[in-house]
């Protein structure tokens, strides 16, 4: 039996009807390398069974503790039962990628039993009309309660739940599972008693290896290391509002050469800034059509692992958060790109400062009964309709295998990753890369957007115009003498006055590269 820590137990605490606190991905399978060419039911949950030993996720269940006084627990399920998770179904012909989207999206809606453990995986057959997937294709939709893993440790269960052969044996070691009874009430108010009183010991010792990051922060500050500034307060949009229950997901896929090939354009650019740029344009274009769009820059919380080598595979979370202004007053794409490298250079030293794991030390010693009252007064208050929003949304870069993986024997084509969404956080991004491709998916609230295929659109169209402008600018840019034959493009100026609002282009079918 395992205590929660304080940022794994607010997923708990947030978890809603409207906002199930679950992570996960749309995943799409060529059964083409499986044995016979084919895949059934029966082989995915032979080969999950097979595998379940390289997971601390897959058999843990939460026990909450009586009044939420305390953390919730781990504990190993006696009552484990694979089929109950993994789950199948199949679209209505013809099998298109819009279907495949909004398949995918009821199925994230529906909150996860917390009662089990928290997680669940539905094969989506009858993939028959999607351009790029070969037919006989079948897609896996996935949902991990965030409060078990965050982005890096997704990609460890990713990795449990896949081979590097399509031919690789099962594990040969034993698997020595055993499940635990559950603790009794006595049980965990005794625990309870007994952190609550070791908790202001715990504070104190966090408050103590947190005052060298206030300092060298301050220190920041005054030597103008970094600075603060309004654009980092994020304006209201129609995204931060109370949302509904229902949900809507899509994405597009580029190559992963395009997105290091932004990133040159802009010295020093990174291609997390090439992404937060392109989204940027995307939400520009979005909010332009709906006449929505602020004068001053949204922003995006993207979120920073502090994950240690000695925690790989741990179950939690080890987060930490970077506030990024996306550029969104900038109507030109590379003027926008410069403008997110300058203001993520400046956020990372301010994290660095303060110290990116002493950020995530601090949740951890929260009180629980505060935590969970503080959650439930924000959502019954409709908080969300009235306070500012310390972000506009969330853009979070998870770095997938750069080599083809295997589930069942199944090549993985193409992944995207889903997100949860919580009052005042109606729309969130994942950007991944796998092998050659890289995915920019994002999950809304159906009310906030209505209209998922406009949005997408947006994203296509803001990186064509950020890849055309940089492919532009670096064969426009003079040699670089102490570069080994390629060009060095000139550092674009970020002092540019916010642009007017412009309408953006009006929705079309956007081509799927998947």
């Amino acid at each position: 039996m395992k205590q929660l820590q304080g940022m794994d137990a607010s997923f708990v605490a947030l978890e809603t009807r409207n906002s199930p606190m679950h992570i996960g991905s749309l995943l799409i399978y060529n059964p083409a390398t499986a044995p016979g060419g084919f895949v059934r039911y029966k082989d995915i949950l032979r080969f999950f069974e097979s595998r379940m030993q390289l997971s601390k996720t897959m058999r843990q269940r939460l026990v909450r503790v009586p009044f939420d006084l305390d953390y919730p627990y781990w504990v190993e399920d006696k009552d484990f039962d694979l089929e109950y998770h993994v789950r199948h179904v199949a679209l209505p012909k013809p099998g298109d990628w819009r279907q495949l989207c909004i398949q995918a999206a009821r199925i994230f809606a529906r909150p996860l039993d917390l009662t089990r453990p928290p997680w669940e995986f539905t094969i989506v057959e009858g993939i028959d009309n999607v351009p790029g997937v070969a037919p006989g294709s079948y897609a896996m939709v996935t949902k991990v309660h965030h409060a078990a893993i965050d982005g890096m440790s997704g990609i460890d269960l990713m990795e449990a739940l896949h081979t590097l052969d399509p031919n690789a044996p099962p594990p040969d070691t034993p698997d020595t599972w055993q499940g635990e009874d559950l603790p009794n009430f006595a049980e965990l108010l005794t625990k309870s008693w007994i952190n609550t009183i070791a908790n202001p010991v715990r504070q104190l010792d966090v408050a103590a290896k947190a005052m060298p990051g206030v300092a060298k922060a301050i220190k920041g500050l005054v030597s103008k290391d970094f600075r603060l500034h309004g654009e980092m307060i994020a304006p209201r949009t129609r995204f931060n509002a109370v949302i509904s229950p229902g949900r809507v997901v899509e994405g597009r896929s580029v190559p992963l050469a395009d997105i290091k090939l932004i990133r040159e354009a802009v010295p020093g650019a990174k291609v997390n800034d090439a992404f937060l740029a392109i989204i940027g344009g995307a939400m520009r274009k979005y909010l332009a059509k709906h006449g929505d769009l602020p004068d001053k820059t949204l922003t995006a919380m993207a979120p920073i692992s502090v994950r240690a080598k000695d925690e790989k595979g741990d179950m939690g979370n080890q987060v930490a958060a970077l506030i990024a202004p996306l550029g969104t007053h900038l109507a030109d794409p590379l003027e926008r790109l410069a403008y997110v490298h300058s203001q993520t250079v400046n956020s990372k030293a301010m994290t660095d400062a303060l110290g990116a794991r002493n950020m995530t030390e601090m949740s951890k010693v929260s009180p629980a009964l505060f935590m969970a009252l503080g959650a439930q007064l924000y959502t019954r208050l409709g908080l969300a309709d009235r306070v500012g929003p310390p972000f506009t949304t969330v853009v979070t870069n998870v770095p997938g295998p750069p080599v083809p993986i295997y589930s069942s024997g199944a090549r993985l084509e193409s992944m995207m990753g889903l997100l949860c969404l919580t009052d005042g956080l109606g729309l969130g991004h994942v950007v991944q890369s796998y092998c050659r491709e890289a995915t920019i998916a994002f999950t809304a609230c159906r009310k906030l957007m209505p209209d998922p295929e406009f949005y997408a659109q947006c994203i296509e169209d803001s990186f064509t115009e950020l890849r055309d402008a940089a492919k532009a600018a670096l064969a426009s840019a003079p040699a670089d003498p102490t570069s080994k034959g390629q060009a060095a493009p000139k550092a674009r100026t970020n002092k540019t006055k916010p642009a007017a609002k412009k309408g953006a282009a009006k929705p079309g079918k956007a081509s799927k590269k998947k």
